[in-house]
Formats: C-alpha cells, structure tokens, sequence
C-alpha cells in the first residue's frame, strides 16, 4: 500500500496535477485597486497589485478590458512578483479595467476589477470677462465657467489677489461645489473688486490648481437699499441618488435682505442625528450614509420679510454585499456537492459562476477530475465582488501519532488521530496487540485519553483508520515519568514600600527532563528576563531538589498581590502561591468637592483613599490660583487636619480669585499621591482692602495738575466693576476734590485749571473700589502743579577756545523761584548764521561751566546759555562769541628710526614744521605699550628723540609719535619695535 502510494504521488507531481492534502489552489492576499493617474507625467509609473497565496506557488497573467496584457512582447509591461508595472503610461493606450489572474496546478482565480483612468485639468480660456453690475442690497452671482477636467473639481474664489479667499464663515456668501459659482446673498458697495475663480483637481498622487480671469463686479450704491423676502436660487436635485457608505451633500442658498438664515429638516421623519452639524447651513452634510436616511429633505430660507422652501429627495442605492459565501470543501468521491451564493445590495445584484450559470451550483456523483478552484461573482452597477473555494477531493495519508509521548505519574495524557479521509473513516486503538475498548476513553474524533497514569500504562499505542478506499495506522510510545512536586512553598509576606524581598520555590522532578519556574502575579505571568526590572530569578539545582526562588528589588504598591511560583515539565506542572502585602504612603484621596465658597474661604469634602496598609496620619491641602502655576501648602482650618477627617476649610484666600485644591493624604511611610484636582471656583467678591502704590506726579504743560499710581494687580482687586476714587486739594486748604476714574488699568490723571499757579503744592490721595465697596486711602503724597519755564537766563557768560575743535563754556547760575532748575542748555552758532540755526548742547545738573567739541577750526562761534526745567527754556543769556584756534600740523613726524642698545632703544624723528594756517608746534607725545598691554603710555616733551625700555622677553613695543600745539594733537606716526629688529628707518606708517 506504501509503495502504490509513493508510486501515485510521483506520477501525480510528474503530470503536474493538484495533490490533495499536499497542494492548495490560490487565495488573494492583495488585489489591484482603481486609480486616477495625471495626464502628462510621462516618465512615471502606475503599479496594481496583485498577490496570492498558494501551494505551489501561483504564476500570474494580467486582462485589460478582457484582452490578455503582452507581458514579455511590450517592454512597458513589467510584471514583479504578481505586481503589474506600467511604464510611461498614456492615456490613450492605457485607460481600461484591469483583472488579475493568480494560477497553479489547482486552478486559476480572477481578481476584481480595477479601473485606470487619466485625471487632467485644463487652464481657464484666456479671453476676458464680461463685468458685471449689482445694486446694494440685491443678490447676484458671478459664473465659474470651469475648463474641461476630470474627476470633479473643488472650488474657492479669490478677491483682487492671492490668498485672500472668500472666508467660509460669511453667511453672505456661498462657494457651490457643484457648479463653481460664487453667489452673493445682499451686495454691499465694499464688495466692488475683482473676483477669481480657483480650482483644484486631487488626485491619487499630485494635485492642481488654476484660477479664472478677473470678474469685475461693480456694486452701486443706494441710499435706501430695500428690503426683501428670501428667494432661494441655489436648488439641489430632486432626485439625489447616494451610495450606502458613503457621503451625500446637498446645496442650498437664498437671496434676500436682511441676509437669509438656512435650516434643514427632513420631512418624512426625523432629521438624522449625524447631520446636525450642517443643519443650518448652505450645505447639508450626511455622512455614512443608510437606508434608514432615504426620504424627502426640505430647506428653508427666511429672515424678517419672510421665507422660502425647496424639497428633493435622496434614494440609497448599495454596492453588492455578501450574505453567504462557499468555503473550501473536502467531500467524498461519488457523493454531492452543494455550493450557494446570496449578495445583497441596491438596485439587486446579479450573481453568477465563472465556471457555471446560477446562483446555486450542484455538482453530483464527485469525481477527482471535479478537483479545482470555483469563483462566484455577485454585480451591480455600483461595484462587483467575488468569492472563492477550492474543491479537494479526499487522500487517504494520515496525519501521524506523536512517536514519544510523555506523561507523568498520576496525571494525564492525550493522544491525538486525525488522518485526513473522504469517506470518513472508522478509528479504533490498540496497545500492542490489545485492542483499547470503552475502559479507556476514546473519542468520536479519534482522540485516545488516559487518567491517573501508572508505570504498567507504557508502551506503544496504535491507531488504524479505516475506509472503503483502504486503511492506514500510525503508532506512538507512552513513557511514563515521575510526577513534579513543589518541596517548598512560598510563604506570605508583609513589607514597606521601597524593601527587598526573596519568595521561596523549591521542586522535585523527574531527572530525565528540564525542569523550569515560572512565576505570576496575580494570574499575570511575569517577565524574569529584564535584568532592570525588579523581578529576578534565583535559580539552582542541589543533589536532591531544584530551587527557583524569586527576589523582587524596591518592592512598590502595584507589587502587591498573590504570587504563583510554577514548575514544569514538558509533561506536568506543580504550582503553590503566597500573598504579598506591601505597606506604602496613602493613595490618593477620592471625590473632591468645594462647598461653601465665601470671600476668603471654601470648605473642601473628600473621600478616604487606599491607606495601602498603614493608617492615614494627617491631610494636607494644596491650592493654586489662576495667577501662579505652582501649587502650594494652603492654611487650614484646623491647622492640622487628622487622619480620619474627611473635610476642611480653607482660608487666608483672595476675594474674587479662580483656585483649585488637592488633598494629600500622608502616613508614617510618607505622603501619598495628590488627588485630582478640585473643579475651579472663584471666590466672593469683597470690597478692597488695600491702596494703589506709587502715588506722585507733577510735570506737565502749564495750568496741568497730573497724578499717577500704579495701577492694582488682579490679586488686589477683589471684585468687578474696579476703578479708582482721587482726592486732591491744594496744600494749606481745607476741601477736597473727588474724581472716580472707572479703569483698573488706568495709572494717571490731568487736572486742568486755567487760575492753577506754577509749581504749586497740592495734597493727593487715592482708594480703590468695585462692586462691593471701597478700600481705604493712601498715604496722602505731595504733587505740584506743573511748572512755568525759568524767567531769567544768566547774567554773564564766557567762553574759551581750548583747541581748533573744542572751546569751554562758563557762566553764572540764575536764582529759580518757580519749579525745580533742572540745567543748562548751551547754543552756539557760526558768525554768519543766524541763531535759528543754532545747535544745542543740555547740561544735566547745576554745573555752570561746560566743554563744547566738534568745532570747526578757525571759525568765529557766538555763544548764549539758557536756564531749563520741565516746563521749558528760559530767556537766553547775554551772547559772546569765541575764536576756535589754528588746526594742528596735518603731517606725520618724518624720517623715524630707532637703535636697540641692551634693554633700551632710542627713537628719533625729524621735527614737524607748522604751515601759515596751522597752530604752532609746542611739542610732541609719544603714546607706547609693550605686548600683551592694553592701555598706552604717554609721554610728553618737546624734544625730538626719546628712549624707551625694551621688554624683558622677546617681546616688541607699539609706539605713536605725533605733535601738539595749542590747537590740539597731530596725526600719529605708527611703528613696532622688537628687541632683534637692530637699528631701522621707518618713513611710513606700519598699519
């Protein structure tokens, strides 16, 4: 029988036919998909998949619109594994539905159908367009007029220049998504401007847009724009038709003044709940569409002149959908075979058989040549989709018994017998050359059970199967080992959060096999092999017993519970538990509430948490306000709250202030978690009970009395409606005047009285108030009126030249009876300008001389000085005029050279001769620093050589040498000089 089989497997395998228990025909794991490719990219490449499982493996072909693809004979087509790859496609050649076809020995499946087309937008026409003319208060619309495309577009408008779109949320205007066209429903002259049209095209992998020509619209003012009735001008279909899935839109808009409102309502029944979000909108949005949405849709349009109405209904079609579908079938040879199809779906769909008509298919008296794949098709016109099974006629190989079958001692074994037969075949045991009858318990499946197993139940177990096509049996052996205990149980345990502790797992087995422990807490198998957890195994095996304890490292709360140590072997199992208790802080305190919210306290309630082991010692509350993030410790009432109070009020709070709070319960194990924090309340208003800060003034223009504060932060306002109360009266008098300045943000206020005297003292003071009161007076301030400008200047002046560029100034100090002097302000101008022209140098203070640079040399100044103060200037000064000096030699000391003499060298020039129109030479200064310095050295004389020390290292110096004379310093001849640079000239600048 062995060899007859073997002898068929061969020739079946030789003959390339399917083979039954070995071979499985192809199942779809990926089929193509519709998509929509640009026209235009011509270097790109569209790929439908198509994949299938199946033994052996399936080759593919691919049908365009029925005809075979030429893979192999047009290099375009590229097939990858079953993925279909086309290369530059066009529309032209490629546009078609495309099927797969996965095929092997077994049989061959099609794939559903998936379509490729073409998406394309073409450029609006240039030529321009008509303008258009709208009166105030009057709707009117402006045409997209789209180019020719594909698929269907989305549409916005632009006004005069990107990207200023029409906005979404103006109920004036409307965007139809079907037409394109922008309507408006009451124009306004502001609306004249020029009006774009810009679509966009989504494809499956790129997107486009364009935009129109300008429409001009012009609208013409009325000074009495009319009123009118709504008049809808936006109607969507009578007959709406959607897809059970998916989405349906309807349209809606109105003309009218005032601007219309829209509603929506279903007039057969209640408006669907999904939609309610659009239901007073231009656009009705029903998403998921379902039967139970069919009916008829009204809208309605209306404002204060009237209203207007327009019904359509939407009708719910569906794609096919299965309601029973074949499967895989092993059946008997010669009996019969019955597969059924039934789809649903809107309008019906139609269902047949690749391989036979009808929606049923029959096939009697099986034969093995019936072998092979079946496809049943259900379609409309919304969509086609398929089912497949393969049809196997029966083998007669078995499926093998286990050869080694262990079991343990007492325990129990299963014994598995399932060979593959058509007909079914007949299954019976036997133990050597016993036959197993009902003393052991054999199932109608053929499976073979064994109870409390003992050392005489080994040996070899047998199972024959048995049909009218023949016969087959398979054997096992049963080995009987000893049974797995546990010698060592784990035992409870009682800890603090944050401890160590070791769970004991001692075990006996059977020596022939591997033992292993395995440790759960509460029912969770743990995870022993993450060596940063705080699970670790401690395991070893001693002469007589296995040791599999478990040590847990910072033992925390979510460690608590029962803990099962198990010990197995491929054949049984032992287990023992044991409780852990890990005693920590509290948990967090449950169900906080504010109650009883007053101007400077609330009472909070809570509910006891998980005290985890240890009882609860104390509460405390913390507290936020809206002006800080941090929480912090809040005082109490009582101050220190026991460990079984479940309220508390808190006080010391601000008057009209939002806070949250949070309890935290702690024990002598530490504080728990915080609870979750309370809702937010704000607190009573109270009156104020405090004053503005920063109260003083003064300045201004003449007649002005000015007061300022600080204006109050929120935490000292205490309430709404906040402003401020000023008095203020002149000083040494007895009445007040009273202002109320209702801004808390205010921080000044003028006073204006034409008979105010300059700089006059004035006693100020100031309180807040709000809704509930007011707050108590500042300390009374001292404020003066505003100042005049001083009325006399100083009585003399002179003025010096210092330099070609700098002159000095002094002068006497005027006696300033009205404000406070505040300095000087010096003017000086050129003999030939006029004083206007003046330019002006402040002194900040009292001082009464000052120095004036930036001058021209040789040039005749006229000087005056005048007293200010806050107010102003005062009357100028008596002027006097001052001659700058002779500008200094515009030359360079000539001819420098140098002699290095140990740790000294010596410079020498030629002297500066001064021009006709240059001050004289008095001298010369050598300005020096050696490396490293930062400040230089000066050194003034009137000679024409000098020796300087040298650095001590190899170091070099930097040296200036320039002349000076009454009208200021020359320009600087530059040089270095090194210790090794020996004797030098140097007739030009180094930098």
């Amino acid at each position: 029988i062995c060899l007859l089989q073997w002898l068929l497997y061969t020739v079946l395998f030789i003959y390339n036919v399917c083979v039954s228990g070995h071979d499985s025909g192809p199942l779809f794991e990926e089929q193509p998909s519709s998509l929509i490719y640009p026209e235009g990219l011509s270097e790109g490449k569209v790929t439908l998949s198509c994949q299938a499982r199946a033994s052996p493996t399936a080759s593919y072909r691919w049908l365009v619109n029925g005809t075979e693809v030429p893979l192999g004979l047009d290099l375009r087509y590229t097939l990858v594994a079953g993925n279909l790859v086309i290369s530059s496609p066009e529309p032209a050649r490629d546009t078609g539905s495309y099927q797969c076809l996965a095929i092997n020995r077994c049989g061959t499946i099609i794939s559903r159908a998936a379509n490729l087309k073409f998406g394309y937008l073409h450029d609006f026409p240039p030529d321009s367009r008509s303008p258009q003319t709208a009166y105030e208060g009057v709707g009117t619309f402006l045409a997209c007029q789209p180019p020719i495309h594909y698929p269907a577009l989305s549409y916005r408008w632009l006004i005069n220049e990107f990207p200023n779109f029409i906005k979404k949320d103006d109920s004036r205007w409307f965007v139809s998504q079907v037409t394109g066209n922008l309507y408006v429903a009451r124009a306004e002259p502001n609306d004249t401007g020029n009006y774009f049209c810009f679509t966009t095209i989504n494809m499956d992998i790129s997107t486009k847009s364009t935009f129109s020509k300008a429409n001009a619209l012009t609208v013409m003012p009325d000074a009495n724009p009319r009123k009118s009735a709504p008049s809808i001008k936006v109607r969507f279909p009578t007959e709406t038709y959607g897809l059970a899935g998916h989405s349906a839109q309807l349209e809606c808009f109105a003309y009218g003044n005032p601007v219309p409102k829209l509603r929506w309502r279903k007039v057969d029944g209640l408006m669907p709940s999904k939609a309610s979000a659009s239901a007073e909108g231009p656009t009705l949005i029903l998403p998921e569409l379902s039967f139970d949405d069919e009916g008829v849709y009204e809208c309605e349009a209306y404002n204060s002149e009237g209203s207007d109405t327009y019904q359509g209904r939407i009708n719910v079609q569906a794609q096919p959908e299965w309601l029973q579908v074949m499967s895989d079938s092993e059946v008997e040879i010669s009996s019969e075979l019955v597969w059924s199809c039934v789809a649903a779906g809107k309008p019906r769909p139609s269902v047949r058989w690749l391989q036979v008509n009808g929606a049923r298919l029959k096939i009697s008296n099986l034969a093995l040549e019936d072998s092979g794949m079946y496809q049943c098709v259900a379609e409309n016109k919304h969509g086609t989709i398929y089912s497949t099974a393969e049809l196997r006629a029966p083998d007669f190989r078995l499926n093998p018994v286990r050869r080694l079958i262990p079991a343990a001692r007492g325990g129990q074994v299963k014994m598995e017998c399932r060979p593959r037969a058509a007909p079914k075949p007949s299954l019976f045991w036997s133990r050597g050359t016993e036959l197993l009858t009902n003393s052991i318990t054999v199932t109608p499946d053929g499976v073979l059970w064994i109870n409390n197993i003992s050392r005489a139940d080994e040996g070899k177990y047998t199972c024959f199967a048995e049909n009218y096509l023949g016969k087959a049996n398979s054997t096992g052996h049963l080995s009987v080992r000893d049974a797995t205990k546990i010698t060592l149980a784990p035992s409870n345990a009682d800890i603090n959060q944050g401890e160590n502790v070791t769970l004991q797992c001692h075990a006996s087995h059977d020596p022939t096999m591997d033992l292993t422990f395995t440790w759960a807490l509460n029912r969770v198998l743990l995870d022993l092999e993450a060596s940063a957890g705080p699970y670790h195994r401690i395991m070893f095996k001693s002469s007589c017993e296995n040791i599999g304890d478990l040590l847990i490292v910072n033992a925390q709360l979510s460690q608590a519970g029962m803990y099962m140590c198990t010990a197995q072997t491929v054949v049984d199992s032992a287990s023992a538990s044991a409780k852990l208790v890990v005693r920590g802080p509290p948990g967090p305190p449950g169900g906080l509430l504010v109650k009883n919210v007053a101007e400077a306290s609330v009472e909070l309630r809570w509910s006891r948490g998980y005290d985890n082991h240890s009882p609860i010692g104390k509460y405390v509350i913390m507290g936020r306000s809206s002006l800080s993030a941090g929480w912090k410790k809040m005082m109490t009432e009582p101050v220190n709250i026991e460990g079984n109070a479940e309220s508390a009020r808190v006080m010391g709070l601000m008057p009209w202030m939002d806070y949250e709070f949070q309890v935290i319960a702690s024990n002598i194990l530490g504080s728990g978690e915080a609870s979750l924090p309370s809702h937010t309340v704000r607190t009573q208003q109270a009156a104020p009970t405090v004053a503005p800060s920063g109260l003083g003034g003064g300045g201004g223009d003449r007649n002005e009395l000015i007061v300022t504060w600080t204006p109050m932060a929120r935490e000292y306002q205490n309430g709404d409606g906040f402003g401020y109360t000023l008095a203020f009266k002149k000083k040494d008098t007895p009445s007040w005047t009273v202002v109320r300045i209702p801004h808390v943000e205010s921080s000044r206020y003028v006073y204006y009285n034409d008979s105010l005297l300059p700089y006059s003292p004035f006693e100020v003071k100031i309180k807040a108030y709000n809704r509930r009161g007011e707050g108590p007076f500042s300390q009374i301030a001292v404020v003066y009126s505003a100042e005049e400008e001083p009325t006399v200047g100083p009585s003399t002046i002179n003025a010096t030249a210092l330099s070609a560029f700098e002159i000095q100034v002094s002068w006497e100090p005027v006696q300033q009876l009205s404000g406070i002097l505040r300095g000087y302000e010096i003017r000086y101008w050129r003999q030939h300008e006029r004083e206007a022209a003046a330019d002006r140098v402040r002194t900040a203070g009292l001082e009464t001389t000052a120095r004036v640079s930036g001058l021209r040399p040789s040039t005749r100044y006229h000087v005056a000085v005048l007293a200010y103060n806050s107010a102003g200037t005062g009357p100028p000064s008596p002027r006097t005029t001052v001659t700058t000096r002779k500008p200094p030699p515009n030359r360079r000391p000539g001819n420098v050279s140098w002699r290095t003499d140990g740790s000294w060298v010596t410079v020498r020039w030629d002297a500066v001769k001064a021009m006709h129109n240059e001050s004289a030479v008095l001298g010369y200064k050598v300005l020096y620093k050696h490396e490293g310095q930062t400040a230089l050295k000066v050194l003034d004389h009137t000679k024409t050589s000098m020796s300087l020390p040298l650095p001590k290292d190899n170091g070099y110096i930097v040296l200036e040498i320039r002349s000076w004379g009454e009208g200021g310093d020359g320009p600087a001849h530059e040089i270095i000089v090194s210790r090794d640079s020996g004797e030098k000239l140097q007739n030009t600048n180094v930098y």
